[in-house]
């Protein structure tokens, strides 16, 4: 049995430590006090047992199996089932990774079922039994105290994604390409803390006004009403991130736009300067054409031809060519082609 730790507890104080779930039953029915079971990862078999010996409805237990559920509180006669989703910000690769806590609170019984290494509910004990007279106010104590780690453990996690979007901010005016790829994953990472967190608030007031109803100790209301503020806060926060990855995304598209507009009319110009020189070459080629067939024809030295035997042969056939240059040049000067 992944049993993390067995303990009951009588007026606030570690009482006995049993070594089966048997035993546990057994004291808590002879002796009293409650019971807080930390499990981690158990098996379908495992949880299945638990069931048993406390009880448990079965549908809590399939919701327990299947895991991935969102944040949630169910009541199943005197028994609360909770989903928590935690989250932890990892340095190295800068993402967020996410676990899951179910909790079963009962009258004289807490089961708290981790499946993954956050949040550390082992520190959690601890802190807990060094406040004796809160952990004496029974399950709902230990309710509270998790529901604070899972909560406090948020603050690494915004911190870090509020760190990444900075840097996302001074890398889109970079030119770096590889910002869009980076904007999309922080913003899945972004949405699935949403997802943890937007039901948490609703699962807390709902805690709250019941145990304004049953007239629960009011220092760990007051407690319960501090947890809600701060997880109300940090979905402000996540609210922000993704209006903010939002717009970072909209600037870069702006500007990976503006980068092709201004290569296309770089391109245009280039085209434009290219298509000039072909006119100017194609207009020189042009004036130069006309004086080059002249002087071929009259190169062909045959007998019989017009104007061979004219004194003044020689100096026309120059003037024509010269005037056909003219003619020519004044002609492409016009059309702007020179």
């Amino acid at each position: 049995m992944p049993i993390v730790d067995n303990a009951i507890y009588r007026e606030g104080v570690r009482s006995t430590q049993p070594v089966t779930l048997d035993l546990t039953f057994e004291e808590l029915r002879d002796h009293g006090g409650f019971a807080w079971i930390g499990l981690y990862r158990p098996t379908e078999e495992e949880l299945r047992t638990v069931a048993q010996e406390f009880g448990l409805h079965p549908l809590a237990v399939e919701d327990a199996l299947k895991g991935h559920q969102r944040p949630k509180i169910e009541h199943y006669g005197d028994v609360l089932f909770i989903v928590l989703r935690s989250a932890r910000y990892l340095d190295a690769p800068e993402e967020v990774e996410f676990g899951e806590v179910h909790l079963f609170i009962g009258p004289n019984f807490a089961i708290s079922i981790r499946h993954a290494e956050s949040p550390d509910l082992g520190r959690v004990r601890k802190r807990l039994e060094q406040q004796p007279d809160l952990l004496a106010l029974g399950p709902h104590a230990v309710l509270y105290a998790i529901f604070d780690e899972v909560v406090d453990e948020y603050q690494p996690v915004i911190s870090g994604l509020e760190n990444d979007i900075d840097e996302i901010e001074g890398q889109i005016f970079t030119g770096d390409a590889t910002v869009s790829k980076r904007i999309y994953k922080l913003a899945s990472e972004v949405m699935a803390f949403q997802r943890a967190t937007h039901p948490l608030a609703d699962v807390l007031q709902i805690l709250e006004d019941g145990y304004e109803k049953k007239g629960v100790n009011l220092e760990l209301r007051r407690n319960l009403h501090d947890v809600l503020d701060h997880s109300l806060k940090t979905v402000e926060r996540a609210d922000s991130f993704r209006a903010l990855l939002q717009n970072a995304l909209t600037v870069q598209s702006t500007l990976v736009t503006q980068n092709q507009n201004e290569e296309m009319r770089s391109l245009s110009r280039a085209s434009i300067e290219q298509g000039d020189q072909v006119k100017k070459i194609s207009g020189w080629a042009a004036i130069l054409f006309a004086p080059t067939l002249i002087a071929a024809i009259y190169g062909m030295n045959f007998r019989f031809m017009p104007e061979l035997q004219w004194g003044f042969g020689y100096p026309f056939a120059l003037g024509l060519m010269l005037a056909s240059a003219v003619v020519l040049y004044i002609v492409f000067k016009k059309r702007d082609w020179l």
